[in-house]
């Protein structure tokens, strides 16, 4: 899928290209992903770049370029007539100069004397393009208001037939949401990396992820750039896994990861191992002992910690060529003393830059590695590894996150003191979000202590975690590639990558209903058949090829508790997909809540003069809503930004995960693991688990985020139980002005208040409903004796 990003303050806005791209999505669904974004340019300092469009690993800018492409995608190379039309758009609509656009718009105007549409009879590229240049035109908008005779009646009925298309509603409305969002840091970036010496078909980038954990989102970020560049220049791109610490790997996560990078897309050239070049690697620790660059130390681990923070030489520093080769061969055979070695790059011993203080490039471990077994016993490091094999696998440009930045001057001192070919480096920055981990090993702890159920979890940002929470592929893909490779660190909020999920999901999930069992209400339709009748209904009113749905309508329905309780004596409400009905009676037990209904349809009712829409369900013999299980997550701690002295037993989130017992229409026992639906008036679903898969018999449903933020907020502090707010109980309140005022008298018992009458309950007793405070605070006003419609009056002479 490719991406389409527009400034939302373009000179001109890129309303062509906008009207374009929806256009494409019209006739391709899903096809391409439509961003605005806040500014006048896409590019620092390139006014001209109000447009981008990321597709097929290149990266198009600036509106006449991606016009031309979206032209193509919509058809318009079909015929030539289409394709002179969207030039002229571009180039003749889009003038400044008055008497020119007056010209272009009489020729219009004419052309369209005998036509409804500019080339055919229907819709097609050139109709978008025209009308995406006289939308960018403030002469033509202000004319159009106005209904100035420049514009011509011809071009007007035509206009105002092309926005009433599909794809105009749904260009301003996603135009309109972007301008009413708040502004914050751009976390979209460009790919403009300066990468150096690069030659079509000679770029070569790697992947070196470790199979010691799963893949997480910070991982995808990293492999799907390694692999835009490779593709961009026709390159070559290496999956290569860094397997050297065997008390970590397992062949299991590297399954894992294989699968994972397969489902972002990513199709490695060659998949590699660090352990194939054990021997070479070993074979280059060698070389450097024999040219006095390496050391054999036996400083114990605190020790050499020490010392290398103050800057103080070890005592092994200046150990003979012959020492340091007979301890490295102890080391190799792992003897006792072998195993208190380790080796170190002889460097410098006081560098200001700490990562150049002689490092650890090789050190003993006994555990049986999952490919070579027990042949070797020692192993060398990142910091060792890298370089060298980045160099022999023919790699062209590094790309490595900006933690990495210190020991880039590690990773180019291997070069010349070994020989070797040396390789480009270039940074970038990672995806950091709020209340989010990716330090592999602070998840594992999560993992180990039991507070997630695995690699997996909902709750993890891990890419199987994200995937089952209902986040696509294309989302997540979508999402890296719109960052760029910007060198600039951030902290991300989740809300952009879940709105951006929704828009994909929205077209294509079907809609069904859900009930919360929890104080469900029985609703009685009077002069109702009693036999159900079972009609099919599409599962999306606008996207029919979803299929339809088989909706009971019965005698006997039922109704959330949170919808009955706002219901009041001869109202008329909106049963969605039925129509309106009046509430005839309600029935409430001795704590308020309702416990029947009784309502009364009246379809001939409007429903759009009706406050409230709800939904129900109605069973029929062979047709049941069935139970399910409607499960939200919180974040797993509660801290925004960890930093590195924080424990993370110290902010664990108390409550992360959160359940409520359902009944949902019997169609979803069709639906398969994985399924992306919507819960109406409750939001987006994926499905978790069959009522095959589940032990209780119940299908387990798992929200999934929609990009608002107030739905993203923390949810630790709403957990039922917290510690309440201290207020007075005294018999009087505190003034918002710090002074004590009486209490407000209390009403009579004998008065009767409209409530009682009604027999309704209290507003505290109402939970879907806000109870009402004073606008001023507890402040108590005196009330004139003689009351009267008017304000009472003092003499003040």
């Amino acid at each position: 899928m490719s991406v389409l990003t527009l400034a939302q303050k373009g000179a001109p806005v890129p309303y062509i290209a906008a009207a374009l791209g929806e256009f494409v999505n019209d006739l391709l669904p899903k096809s391409l992903t439509i961003c605005w974004q806040t500014g006048n340019t896409l590019q620092e300092g390139n006014k001209a770049a109000t447009t981008t469009l990321v597709r097929d690993g290149r990266t198009v800018v600036g509106e006449a370029a991606v016009v031309a492409e979206l032209a193509k995608l919509a058809g318009a190379d079909q015929t030539e007539e289409q394709q002179q039309w969207v030039r002229f758009a571009m180039e003749r609509l889009s003038t400044k100069d008055f008497a020119a656009l007056d010209a272009a718009l009489a020729e219009v105007n004419h052309h369209l004397v005998m036509r409804s549409y500019a080339a055919g009879y229907a819709v097609t590229a050139a109709d978008v393009a025209l009308w995406g240049a006289l939308r960018a035109s403030p002469i033509v908008q202000r004319n159009l208001k106005i209904r100035s005779p420049m514009l011509g009646d011809h071009l007007v009925r035509w206009y105002t037939h092309v926005e009433t298309q599909p794809f105009v509603s749904r260009l301003v409305e996603a135009q309109t949401a972007a301008l009413k969002e708040k502004p914050s840091s751009v976390d979209q970036g460009s790919f403009d990396l300066g990468l150096e010496g690069i030659q079509d078909g000679g770029v070569v980038t790697r992947f070196p992820p470790e199979p010691s954990g799963y893949l997480h989102i910070g991982h995808a970020k990293a492999a799907l750039l390694n692999e835009y560049f490779a593709r961009t220049y026709n390159g070559k791109l290496i999956v290569r896994f860094d397997d050297t610490n065997p008390s970590k790997e397992k062949v299991e996560f590297e399954d894992s990861i294989m699968e994972d990078l397969q489902l972002l897309g990513i199709h490695a050239d060659t998949i590699t191992h660090t352990s194939d070049y054990f021997q070479q690697l070993y074979d280059y620790a060698l070389l450097l002992i024999q040219r006095g660059l390496a050391y054999v130390d036996d400083t114990d681990q605190a020790t050499m910690r020490d010392e290398r923070g103050r800057g103080i030489a070890s005592r092994c520093r200046d150990l003979t060529v012959e020492d340091n080769l007979a301890r490295f061969e102890q080391m190799r055979q792992a003897t006792e003393f072998g195993q208190t070695c380790c080796l170190r790059a002889k460097i410098s011993v006081d560098c200001p830059n700490k990562a150049m203080r002689d490092p650890v490039i090789f050190r003993c471990n006994l555990t049986a590695h999952h490919r070579t077994g027990d042949l070797w016993k020692i192993y060398p490091t990142y910091d060792f590894c890298c370089p060298i094999v980045d160099s022999l696998e023919g790699v062209t440009h590094a790309l490595r996150s900006m933690e990495y930045r210190d020991r880039n001057p590690l990773y180019e001192w291997f070069f010349p003191a070994l020989d070797l070919r040396p390789v480009a480096i270039k940074d970038f920055s990672r995806m950091n979000f709020v209340y989010t981990l990716l330090s592999k090993r602070k998840l594992q702890w999560f993992v180990d202590q039991g507070h997630v159920t695995g690699w997996d979890d909902p709750r993890f940002p891990t890419v199987r975690g994200i995937r089952r929470r209902g986040m696509t592929i294309d989302a997540l893909r979508q999402y890296v590639l719109m960052q760029g490779a910007s060198q600039k660190n951030m902290l991300l909020e989740w809300d952009k990558i879940w709105a951006l999920n929704k828009r994909l999901i929205d077209p294509v999930a079907p809609r069904h209903t859900a009930l919360l069992k929890q104080g469900l209400v029985p609703a009685t339709i009077v002069d109702t058949p009693a036999t159900p009748e079972v009609r099919d209904l599409p599962k999306h009113k606008k996207n029919p090829e979803l299929g339809t749905k088989r909706t009971v309508f019965s005698s006997l329905v039922f109704i959330d508790q949170a919808d009955a309780a706002t219901f009041e004596q001869n109202e008329e409400i909106t049963m969605m997909d039925w129509g309106n009905a009046i509430v005839e009676s309600i029935e409430r037990s001795s704590d308020g809540t309702v416990t029947a209904l009784s309502l009364r349809l009246h379809l001939e009712g409007d429903v759009k003069t009706t406050k409230k829409k709800i939904t129900w369900l109605g069973q029929a013999p062979d047709l049941h809503p069935v139970e399910a299980m409607l499960v939200d997550y919180d974040y797993l701690i509660t801290k925004k930004r960890l930093e590195e002295d924080d424990s993370v037993e110290d902010v664990l989130t108390p409550v992360t995960e959160f359940t409520e017992p359902a009944i949902v229409d019997a169609n979803v026992n069709q639906l398969q693991q994985g399924a992306i639906i919507q819960l109406e008036r409750r939001g987006y679903y994926i499905v978790d688990k069959t009522r095959a898969q589940s032990d209780l018999g119940f299908i387990t449903f798992i929200k999934i985020p929609d990009g608002k933020a107030a739905n993203l907020a923390s949810k630790h502090k709403e957990v039922p139980g917290a510690e309440p707010k201290k207020s007075n109980n005294g018999n009087s309140k505190s003034s918002p002005w710090g002074k004590k005022v009486a209490a407000p008298t209390q009403p009579s018992a004998k008065t009767t208040s409209p409530d009682q009458a009604l027999n309704l309950p209290a507003p505290e007793d109402i939970s879907s409903m806000y109870v009402t405070r004073p606008v001023y605070g507890d402040v108590t006003l005196d009330t004139p004796e003689n009351v009267s419609s008017m304000y009472a009056t003092k003499k003040y002479c």
